[in-house]
C-alpha cells in the first residue's frame, strides 16, 4: 500500500523534529513531499537515504497526498489546511487555527484517540503546554474526577522556534561579556530572566496561552465543568516546558494512589525521588517522549485529602508538538 506524506514547514524546529521521529518510529510512508516557504524552496535535503528538493507550499501541493503534517503559522494553516482537505488529504495541524472549531477534533492520543473518527479532513494538535500538562492529569481524572486545576508554567524559549533558541544563546554570551542583551524575538531579554508569556493579554487579564490551556483541556476532556486557572511564564531554558499543577479532586486521594495510577499510565514516567531530591527537570526530559512527573504530594490546604500537587516536565518540541502529531498520523494509518 502506498502512503504519501507531506510535511508543511519542514525547515522549522517542529518540522525537523517530524523527520527525526518519522525515522525513529519507522513510519510506514512510501513517499514524502517537503514543503516550506519561498525562502527555502529549491534547497535540497536528505531523508532516509533519499535526496529531496524543498518545494514552496502552494495550492497544488497536496494532490495525491494522503496525510499532511502542518507546522506553520495559523494564517498559513487557515489558508492551506482546507485546500489540502479538499484534495482528499488528512491534515494534522500544529497551529491554533482549528483547535476550538467545534467540527475539528482536538486530539491527544493517550486521552481521546477515538475523536479522530469525526475528522472532516483536519485534525488539530493541541497547544504544547496543554499536552504536557494533561497527559498525566487524564488518568487521574478518569479515576477520580478533577474539579479544579491551578497550573503555573515554566516555558522554554523553544516554544517560539529556532530564532528564540538562538537569541537565548546570543543573549547569554552578551550578558557574560558585560553587554546589554538586545531582544528581537521577545519583547524582553530571555537570558537570566523570567517574564509573562509573550502572547497577547485579553480583557480578562489572561494571555492567549493561558486561555488556550483552559479551553483546550475542557474540549479534550469533554468536560466544561472542570475549573482551570493558569499562569504562563517564559524561563531561560532552551528546550522543555515544566508545569506546577495543583489538583482538587471530587473524592479523597493519596499520593500513593496517584503514583500507582501514573505508574501504569501511557506517556508518563515518574521521577519522584524525595531522598535524593531528584524530580523532573528540563535537562532530563529533553529528547524524551514521556512526560516526567514528580513532587507528588498532598495539598493540605484542601479539605478531606482531596488535593494533590505534582510537577511535570515535557519536551515541548517532541511530545508537545511533533510526537503528538505523528501519533495521530499513526492512528490514521
Amino acid at each position: 500500500m502506498s502512503l504519501k506524506v507531506a510535511i508543511a514547514g519542514v525547515t522549522g524546529a517542529v518540522g525537523q523534529e517530524f523527520l527525526t521521529l518519522l525515522k525513529e518510529r519507522n513510519f510506514p510512508a512510501t513517499e514524502y513531499k517537503m514543503l516550506a516557504s519561498a525562502r527555502s524552496a529549491g534547497k535540497n535535503m536528505e531523508f532516509l537515504g533519499k535526496e529531496y528538493t524543498i518545494e514552496e507550499l502552494g495550492e497544488n501541493s497536496f494532490d495525491g497526498i494522503d496525510i499532511a503534517l502542518f507546522s506553520a503559522s495559523g494564517t498559513v494553516s487557515k489558508k492551506y489546511g482546507p485546500i489540502a482537505a479538499e484534495a482528499g488529504c488528512v491534515v494534522v495541524d500544529n497551529s491554533s487555527a482549528f483547535r476550538m472549531d467545534p467540527n475539528t477534533p482536538l486530539v491527544v492520543p493517550e486521552i481521546n484517540p477515538e475523536a479522530i473518527k469525526t475528522n472532516k479532513g483536519i485534525i488539530a494538535n493541541p497547544n504544547c503546554s496543554t499536552i504536557i500538562g494533561i497527559v498525566p492529569v487524564w488518568p487521574l481524572h478518569k479515576t477520580n474526577p478533577v474539579k479544579r486545576m491551578v497550573v503555573s508554567t515554566y516555558q522554554a524559549v523553544s516554544g517560539a522556534g529556532w530564532q528564540a533558541m538562538e537569541e537565548l544563546k546570543q543573549q547569554v554570551q552578551e550578558v557574560l561579556d558585560g553587554k546589554e542583551p538586545v531582544p528581537h524575538t521577545f519583547k524582553h531579554s530571555c537570558a537570566f530572566n523570567c517574564f509573562s508569556h509573550d502572547s497577547e493579554i485579553g480583557e480578562n487579564g489572561y494571555n492567549v496561552e493561558e486561555m488556550k490551556m483552559l479551553n483546550e483541556t475542557r474540549k479534550i476532556f469533554g468536560d466544561n465543568n472542570i475549573q482551570i486557572t493558569t499562569t504562563c511564564v517564559r524561563v531561560p531554558v532552551f528546550r522543555t516546558h515544566c508545569e506546577s499543577i495543583n489538583l482538587q479532586f471530587t473524592n479523597p486521594i493519596t499520593p500513593e494512589e496517584v503514583r500507582d495510577i501514573l505508574s501504569k499510565a501511557p506517556g508518563v514516567k515518574i521521577v519522584d525521588d524525595r531522598i535524593n531530591n531528584h524530580f523532573p527537570m528540563p535537562s532530563e526530559a529533553s529528547g524524551q517522549n514521556d512526560i516526567l512527573v514528580g513532587r507528588i504530594r498532598q495539598d493540605f490546604s484542601i479539605a478531606n485529602n482531596c488535593g494533590i500537587n505534582i510537577f511535570v516536565a515535557g519536551d515541548q518540541i517532541r511530545k508537545g508538538a511533533a510526537l503528538n502529531a505523528i501519533q495521530i498520523a499513526e492512528l490514521l494509518v
